[in-house]
Order: structure tokens, then C-alpha cells, then sequence
């Protein structure tokens, strides 16, 4: 769903805010007429539901301020999956209830330091309260310099770093390896780390590897499917960011892209070791984007161009402003995308699906998704 709007800077900053808190938090206010669609009203005056039963952490909140977007929910049935995936920020555990239908909790991360060491690890035990699943621990590293420094043997600090994922490997049901910035002649060496991560941990803990998104094989792949499920147990397609921050705007993740990454993954990895990644959060791009590094050259141009002829002064150092109209796209997920997606992943005969993440969800969405 596309949604458009025009404003002034100030306008188009504060709709940002608006869209990073709901994306980034989870956070939505929803007024009671969000929920017609799923009431009923009987010959008594009370009211029955035509959705299915809305676990707790997602009853749908009031709020007296208007709301462009009335949320809409889909015609059917829930749709089931045998295993659905979910991550969780560390510190925002308080995001996650019990009552999702979620078998496998990914706790997001351990992130790896300069010193190939754990920045800080995070602790399970927030989560096991009420929750019987299994629990993940992420590992990331960010930055290419460092995860060639961590996954390279010849520094002597890959030993290190498998020794200390084995040790926090106990207190997890399993461990994730999601690194992303993997410098191109490193592939060799993150496989073998890979294989040292799996036999450092044993097989009694789980052993998963996300991976980006691909439509076809790549020559030379860093992320090869073939080679890479080969040594875990689940293989987490990230089939998201189709558009990104940097991109023209689009849909995060739009439902023929999405059909093709399955295509392709389904090819290659079996379907008991296949999760199908999909997205809660959304994105907006400004057009057009004025923040920028300017010659001296130029100044005059660009307040000539926006009607600006006053110059000011801050401790001597001069600045102007403008005002000037901009467009503000913003792509999202609601629950009928989403449910959408799941149904088109059942059709094709996915059974494990992950979402990233818990918190930036429609909430809503929750009923209409079952275990089977």
C-alpha cells in the first residue's frame, strides 16, 4: 500500500518522528471505529467478534485523536505454519507476550568488538518466564574491516571468539550467525567458521545462519545457499529491504519479489531447513532531500533558487533557511499484507517463517497466525 503526502520541512519532520516511533517502537494509537470490521452487534445490544480470538498483547488500544490510516483486516482464515521465527531486541523484551504464536525467540545480539571479543551478551532468562520456545542467541559483527579480522585464522582470534560463542551457546537453545558485511574474499573463511561454530557447539544446541535475499545464484556467492545449509540446521532467508533507505522508494518487501526469493530459496534448501524471513517494519524517503555538503560556490544558487536573501550570523559564522515543499512516500505492512504474504509462502508449501522484528508489528496481525 503506498501512501503520499506533501507538506512543509516542518510537517515532513514531524510525520518522520511519527513513522520512527510506530516502526521502531511498535507503538500505534488506534481509535475504536479501527475495530468495526470485527464486531458484531447482537439483538441484546452487546457485541460478538468475527475475527479470530485476539491474544492480549494485541487488543487494539483508543485514542481520542483523529487516524488517517482506519486499519483494515483480511476475509479467511488464520494461516498456520510449523515453526514461526521471531526476533527480539535486546532490553525490549517487554515487547514480546507469551501468547504470539512464536516457537523459536531470536534474541538480537551478541555484537562482536575491536577485540574479537562479546560486547555484551544477553540474558534469557527475561524471556523464559513465561515462554516455553526455544531461545536463540544472535551473533553479529558489524563492519568489514573487523569481520575479516574476527573470521581471517591467521590473527588467532577466530579460535577465540568460537570458544566464547560454545560457552554462551549454554545458556541458548541455539546460536544464530548473522553477519552481513563479509568482504568478498572472506567467503572460504566464513564457511569454515561456519562448520567451527557448529562443532564447537555440539548438536544438541540449534544451529541457524541468516542470509540476504537472493532471486537467482550468484557466481562466487559469500551467502551460497548450496554450501551454506549444508552446515546448519535452519537457514533464515532475510527477504526483506527489497528497497531500501538508499533506494527509490518501494515496497519493503513486495509480494512478486518475495514469491521469487521463495522460488529460489525452495530450490536449494530443503524444506525442513528453509525460514522464510518476512518484515514488520516500514520505511519513508523524502523528495526532495536537501541535507547535503555544499561549495561556497553554490551557496548563492541554492538561496537564489528557495527565495532565501537574508544571511545571519551565529558567533560570526553565517546561515540562512528556507522553507520549501517536499513529498513524504512511505511504504508499510498492516495485517493484510502481511497475512497475504503468509498465504502466498503456505501455497508454497513453506512451512517456517521468521519475522523482524516483534515490537514494529501491525498488532492485530497476531490472531490471524496459528502453529500447526
Amino acid at each position: 500500500m503506498k501512501k503520499k503526502l506533501i507538506a512543509t520541512v516542518a510537517s515532513s519532520v514531524a510525520f518522520l518522528l511519527i513513522a520512527a516511533i510506530a516502526y521502531a517502537s511498535g507503538s500505534k494509537d488506534v481509535r475504536a471505529a479501527d475495530i468495526e470490521q470485527a464486531v458484531v452487534p447482537q439483538a441484546d445490544g452487546s457485541v460478538t467478534s468475527n475475527a479470530p480470538a485476539m491474544p492480549e498483547a494485541a487488543k487494539l488500544t483508543t485514542a481520542t485523536n483523529n487516524t488517517a490510516y482506519i486499519r483494515e483486516l483480511p476475509d479467511g482464515d488464520p494461516v498456520g505454519f510449523h515453526e514461526v521465527w521471531g526476533y527480539v531486541m535486546s532490553g525490549r523484551e517487554s515487547e514480546f507476550d507469551a501468547s504470539m504464536p512464536i516457537t523459536d525467540l531470536c534474541l538480537f545480539s551478541a555484537d562482536i568488538n575491536s577485540y574479537g571479543e562479546f560486547a555484551s551478551i544477553p540474558d534469557p532468562t527475561a524471556l523464559k518466564r513465561n515462554y516455553k520456545g526455544r531461545v536463540h542467541l544472535v551473533i553479529t559483527c558489524e563492519g568489514r574491516s573487523l569481520t575479516h579480522f574476527c573470521i581471517d585464522p591467521q590473527y588467532g582470534v577466530r579460535k577465540k571468539l568460537i570458544a566464547e560463542i560454545a560457552k554462551a551457546a549454554k545458556r541458548y537453545d541455539g546460536i544464530q550467525i548473522d553477519f552481513e558485511t563479509i568482504p568478498a574474499r572472506d567467503a572460504a573463511n566464513f564457511r569454515s567458521f561456519l562448520g567451527d561454530v557448529r562443532a564447537a557447539i555440539g548438536n544438541e544446541k540449534w544451529f541457524s545462519v541468516a542470509v540476504p535475499a537472493r532471486i537467482r545464484e550468484i557466481s562466487d556467492d559469500i551467502f551460497n545457499y548450496k554450501k551454506i545449509v549444508q552446515l546448519a540446521d535452519r537457514v533464515i532467508i532475510m527477504a526483506y529491504d527489497e528497497h531500501w533507505s538508499g533506494s527509490k522508494p518501494g515496497p519493503i518487501a513486495s509480494m512478486e519479489w518475495c514469491r521469487k526469493v521463495a522460488e529460489y530459496a525452495s530450490s536449494v534448501i530443503p524444506q525442513k531447513k528453509l525460514v522464510m524471513g518476512l518484515p514488520f517494519y516500514g520505511r519513508t524517503w523524502q523528495s526532495p532531500s536537501n541535507a547535503s555538503a555544499w561549495y561556497f560556490s553554490g551557496v548563492n544558487r541554492i538561496m537564489n533558487e528557495n527565495n532565501a536573501h537574508t544571511i545571519s550570523r551565529e558567533d560570526g559564522i553565517p546561515y540562512f533557511s528556507f522553507e520549501t515543499t517536499v513529498t513524504v512516500t512511505g511504504y508499510f505492512e498492516d495485517t493484510i499484507s502481511l497475512v497475504n504474504r503468509c498465504r502466498m509462502y503456505q501455497s508454497m508449501d513453506v512451512r517456517k517463517i521468521a519475522f523482524w522484528r516483534i515490537g514494529q508489528e501491525d498488532p492485530s496481525f497476531w490472531p490471524w497466525l496459528m502453529l500447526d
